[in-house]
């Protein structure tokens, strides 16, 4: 994942020795409670905004728990300007993916994509392949983000075609997203967590392997059952629509250069956001050049020129742009609304960050952390103690990093006195922290992987078997007291 400018590992935990537990949980119930109700009066269109309005509520209920342990209103501000900040580069992000998802529609990239796609990929094997496809990509990039927003966009647009549940596709999408975010070593994330535990990134791999690798291979498998038992009507349409897209577009394998160029600076440690700009100006000049009656209609122009040509990828680039075929299932799918359309996901992360910043301004962050370390004394319970840390924080928190970051400070003693080594916690913080992140609504990852593949987080949530297996298979580990290392021992 890459979404921060800020160094989260150097930032103090902030504690409030005056807040016990029962009022640090306030927030949270209160939180849960309301985003519940409005859930069952709005259903789908809770993330419409209702659901921001609520995080916002929720904020203000922590900062009334604040107010009454004399927390003063600005160092809760500050505290929520600090949390903005640090999400500055995931909304950047964000615009720049909305740009280059425009540009390559209308230069036929994510069409070439799909018609390929739909003769390689059958519906038998297309949610494991899919598994398969985004680990490589994102081992490769070391970035989850730029696996939705490349080749997962591609994926839903052929399993669209393929009648095959948005829901499965995007959790297979994203199973093998956050399994190359967890053991890339070009992870922020996996430089993150053994930084925080005081271990080495190549030593934090090896051990990460031992419960990742079992839980990616049940992944694999499950998808492969499901495979093997859906039925789709979308077969029989393929032809159909394979000559629709032939019709709209000028196809084209040279189209492949553009995600290819995105992918290789990405795995040179470009800046992602440099990555996705490279990638939306070279959909522009492939669209101008290969599809220049696609960039005249969106102009409303007679005539492609400097001006109508400048209209039309500007159009594709900030606003709604849609490309008709004579397949209405394709109509639907190539349809894009450019950086305006990930406005909604920015407004969810900022007033995430509000309820988020307040929370950790008042001590509740580190006074919820603490209150799980105190709550086991076994092995077994130090482990449970962080997994279910790292879920109340991407819940409260809202923020990844966070989730990786506060239990980490916290818990990284406890497993020195345990004698245990601290590939142990980095192993679970990424187990738990990174993971599970994208499977929350309003959490950063959960916003933004929902509002790039354009499929609610509930509804792929509970197909994403990778990221919520991924705790429990620690959890197991540590339970049977499988390869759980101790200081005395490396082995």
């Amino acid at each position: 994942m890459e979404n921060s400018t800020a160094n989260p590992e150097n930032e103090p935990i902030i504690q409030n020795r005056e807040l016990n537990i029962w009022e640090a949980l306030i927030p949270v119930f209160a939180l849960i409670g309301m985003l519940a109700f409005n859930v069952y009066v709005f259903g789908d269109d809770a993330l419409s905004g209702s659901n921001q309005f609520i995080l916002l509520m929720g904020g203000a209920v922590a900062a009334i728990v604040g107010y009454f342990n004399k927390i003063k209103f600005d160092d809760m501000i500050n505290e929520v300007a600090n949390n903005i900040h640090s999400t500055a580069g995931a909304i950047l992000i964000l615009l720049m993916v909305g740009a280059l998802a425009g540009t390559w529609l209308i230069s036929g990239i994510i069409p070439t994509m799909i018609y390929y796609g739909l003769q390689i990929l059958n519906p038998t094997i297309f949610l494991a392949a899919t598994v398969v496809i985004c680990s490589i990509i994102s081992v490769a990039t070391g970035s989850s983000w730029t696996t939705s927003a490349t080749v997962g966009i591609a994926l839903i647009g052929i399993a669209n075609a393929l009648d095959i549940s948005l829901g499965m596709t995007a959790g297979a999408i994203l199973s093998g997203a956050y399994f190359g975010d967890k053991m890339s070593p070009l992870s922020d994330t996996t430089n993150l967590a053994p930084a925080m535990a005081g271990t080495d990134l190549f030593t934090h791999i090896k051990y990460m392997a031992i419960t990742t690798v079992p839980t990616i291979t049940i992944t694999i498998l499950a998808f492969v059952i499901i495979g093997l038992n859906i039925d789709t009507e979308g077969t029989t349409d393929t032809s159909s629509i394979l000559n629709a897209i032939d019709a709209s577009f000028n196809i084209s394998p040279w189209l492949f250069i553009v995600p290819i160029i995105v992918i290789f600076l990405i795995v040179k440690k470009t800046s992602p956001l440099v990555a996705l700009l490279v990638g939306t100006l070279l959909g522009a000049i492939a669209a101008l050049i290969l599809q220049p009656e696609i960039v005249q209609s969106i102009s409303g122009s007679e005539e492609l020129n400097f001006i109508s040509g400048y209209k039309g990828i500007m159009n594709a680039i900030t606003v709604d742009t849609a490309i008709e075929t004579d397949s209405e299932a394709l109509n639907d799918l190539f349809a894009s609304s450019g950086m305006a359309g990930m406005l909604g996901t920015i407004w969810l992360i900022l007033c995430a960050m509000v309820f988020g910043g307040i929370m950790e301004a008042i001590g509740a962050l580190s006074r919820i952390s603490t209150a799980l370390l105190n709550l086991f004394h076994t092995t077994f319970g130090l482990f449970a103690s962080t997994v279910f840390s790292c879920l109340a924080l991407n819940v409260t928190a809202s923020d990844q990093y966070l989730a990786i970051v506060v239990p980490g400070k916290m818990f990284a003693k406890a497993y020195k006195d345990k004698g245990l080594a601290p590939e142990n916690l980095s192993r679970s913080l990424e187990d738990s922290g990174t993971v599970t992140s994208v499977l929350i609504p309003w959490n950063t990852c959960g916003a933004y992987h929902s509002g790039v593949l354009g499929v609610p987080t509930l509804s792929y949530a509970g197909y994403a078997f990778f990221n919520y297996l991924s705790p429990f298979m620690t959890l197991l580990f540590a339970a049977l007291n499988i390869k759980i290392r101790t200081l005395v021992s490396k082995n």
